[in-house]
């Protein structure tokens, strides 16, 4: 069995933690952050998807797409993102991944839903209302679509 000690001179041991240090900060700069990944670019700019803590908020939010909406919601409910997507649930996911959101992410959660009926929707006479679903003052999904049996569903963007 051998021994070794080695005994680092004072400049050495500065020199090593010089060194980590560096490559600490370096790691930070390039490491992107979990709290930036709710952002997206929109036809208008950059949409924020994060920062959702009230009404205000919401109206806001959905004015980034150029909705605009009645000041109160129609309706705010709490709804379960089920543990398995069945068929309708999936292409309803699809839609959120084509604006750059998942709900996969967010299986057996309960999350807010909020319902604003939007006031500027050209082409379409009937009611066209806006849902957004919000998750820890985030929003993780959301869709335009019109009230009518015949209507249409799609993203936020216009």
């Amino acid at each position: 069995m051998f021994i070794y000690s080695l005994r680092a001179s004072t400049l050495k041991f500065f020199a090593v933690i010089g060194v980590a240090i560096a490559t600490l900060i370096t790691l930070i700069a390039f490491i992107p952050a979990y709290g930036q990944e709710n952002t997206a670019v929109g036809a208008s700019g950059e949409i924020r998807y994060d920062g959702i803590k009230n009404n205000d908020d919401r109206v806001e939010f959905l004015a980034q797409f150029g909705w605009s909406v009645e000041s109160e919601p129609v309706e705010s409910a709490e709804v379960s993102i089920p543990a398995e997507f069945d068929k309708v649930f999936m292409q309803y996911n699809e839609i959120q991944k084509r604006q750059g959101l998942d709900l996969s992410k967010y299986k057996k959660k309960n999350v807010m839903r909020y319902t604003y009926k939007i006031t500027n929707y050209e082409g379409f006479d009937g009611t066209v209302y806006a849902n957004i679903l919000v998750y820890r003052n985030k929003v993780i999904g959301g869709d335009v679509c019109s009230a009518d049996i015949k209507g249409f569903l799609h993203g936020l963007e216009k």
